[in-house]
């Protein structure tokens, strides 16, 4: 094993900060408030918010709980991990999960492009005083080579940033995430001081029941509750890797799960109390929800149209506006951060190189994430295929605890360590019964009702943004490719597996 492979977080603290720093990120302030707009009743956001946080608790934390044991115990990157503790035939299996996050990193990079370019036009430019004025800066920016530039940009920082190791990713982070909660609880205070902003947070919270009568929204709840969390990625078992034996699990996913979701809910009050407070007194409720939803392809430019309207209406506004995308592009970079390491560990796990894997990975991910830094519309597709992918990914995580007996897993890896709580034998119907069932049932609903109610003419066209066959064929292709290189992937892991 390499020195970087036999690195460890050197407090528990450092592994929190980096854990909560991989989880909140623009999931939280850039895609769980325009999510909650574009899954709102007529009456609110608030019946969604329940289902977000049923799967919090029967997704999410469970999840990130075996992430965290299964990287402590396995030493190795996602696809060892599942060669190391299922079988060398189960390979494939965590080299698909790892592709999910690492698909979802091809364009996340274009995300974190977008946090760099506010930072600079907020530092260098006046705010936009009105939304004619920030769509124009939006739609100025997308249309524009700018969106490659600062995808490439994050891409070559982020290589820089993992060279080192897992020491330099503890370092950014206990910088990163400090500066994000700071700014973000500024943004907060401005908010709740804004005439008609309490409308809309009261709009946020207020459940309309019936739209927990549409599969959508469960689907919804939960991708998003994985993307806020980081559970199922790969992520988590990625970092747990490198904590050291006496930390225990079960606190720090609490911690992780409650206190990155404690974020998702403040962006959502901000970008929502935002957008009531500046349109409220020309329309109604119905039509502010509109624009929300209308903000850029499913609602892309929604942070970033409204944040800048936000901080016009406040004393030092320009400073306020800087810091808090340069907040955003803290998130962003945090996370990225996760997501090049996985691959990158995945990589070394097959023998290459540290800083061989680093390059690769890196100058893969930009070229493949450049159709969507030039198309919304792609961009839209792949959020949405590898989004709902996570269900999979999850599934596959409970499926590796499952092969090693969840009850024998628990009392041998994660019960009765000093200083941590007991998952108990709640987890091991949790991971057993409901994650497998939830992930059946909630595809399985969704593929049916698709096919013959939302889209019965369009659910065969794999060139349909938010069809099935888009994602059966993307699925498929990475899945198909992945069995067929299983038995190479497997003897690349060999040496790993021994000295692991």
């Amino acid at each position: 094993m390499s020195d970087h492979s036999r690195q460890r977080f050197s407090t528990r603290w450092g592994l929190l900060l980096s854990v909560l720093g991989m989880a909140v990120g623009t999931g939280n302030i850039w895609r769980f408030p325009r999510i909650a707009a574009t899954n709102s009743g007529d009456d609110g956001a608030g019946a969604f918010l329940v289902a977000w946080v049923v799967f919090l608790l029967l997704w999410s934390v469970p999840l990130i709980i075996a992430e965290y044991a299964l990287g402590r115990k396995g030493r190795l990157g996602v696809a060892g991990t599942f060669a190391k503790l299922a079988g060398r035939g189960w390979t494939w299996m965590g080299a698909f999960v790892a592709f999910v996050s690492t698909a979802i990193l091809f364009y996340y990079s274009v995300v974190a492009g977008w946090c760099v370019f506010y930072f600079g036009r907020m530092t260098l430019g006046d705010l936009p005083l009105t939304f004619e004025a920030a769509e124009g800066v939006w739609n100025s920016f997308q249309g524009s080579g700018f969106p490659i530039a600062f995808h490439g940009l994050v891409m070559g920082l982020g290589a820089v940033a993992v060279w080192k190791g897992v020491r330099s990713i503890e370092r950014i982070n206990k910088v990163l995430i400090p500066t994000l909660l700071i700014i973000v609880l500024i943004a907060l205070g401005r908010t709740l001081t804004l005439d008609g902003a309490w409308e809309g947070i009261a709009f946020l919270f207020t459940p309309d029941w019936p739209t927990l009568t549409q599969p959508r929204i469960w689907l919804e709840a939960l991708t998003q509750n994985a993307w806020d969390t980081g559970a199922g990625f790969g992520l988590v078992l990625t970092y747990g890797a490198y904590m050291q034996s006496r930390h225990g699990v079960v606190q720090n996913s609490f911690i992780t799960g409650f206190g990155n979701n404690t974020i998702s809910i403040l962006a959502a009050i901000i970008i929502f109390g935002t957008a009531f407070a500046i349109l409220g007194a020309e329309m109604d409720s119905a039509a502010v929800l509109g624009v929300m939803q209308e903000s850029g392809p499913a609602a892309t430019g929604l942070t970033f149209m409204w944040m800048p309207q936000l901080f016009a209406k406040m004393a030092f506004g320009n400073v306020f506006a800087m810091l808090f995308f340069l907040g955003l592009t803290c998130a962003a970079f945090s996370s990225m951060l996760a997501m090049i390491e996985l691959p990158v560990r995945v990589v070394s796990d097959f023998g290459v190189k540290r800083k061989h894997a680093i390059m690769g990975v890196c100058a893969a991910a930009f070229a493949l994430g450049i159709p969507s830094a030039i198309n919304l519309g792609f961009f839209e597709n792949q959020d949405f295929v590898w989004g709902v992918a996570l269900m999979l990914s999850g599934a596959f995580m409970a499926l590796l605890v499952i092969r090693q007996g969840a009850r024998k897993f628990r009392e041998e890896t994660i019960d009765n360590l000093p200083n941590d709580w007991n998952a108990g034998r709640v987890w091991d119907v949790i991971i057993t019964w409901i994650i497998p069932l939830l992930s059946a049932v909630l595809l399985g609903w969704w593929l049916w009702l698709s096919a013959t109610q939302y889209a019965p003419d369009t659910w065969y066209d794999p060139t349909n943004a938010f069809s099935i066959m888009t994602c059966i064929v993307q699925w498929g292709g990475a899945m198909g490719l992945l069995i067929l290189l299983n038995r190479w992937m497997a003897g690349r892991l060999r040496g790993s597996l021994l000295a692991g």
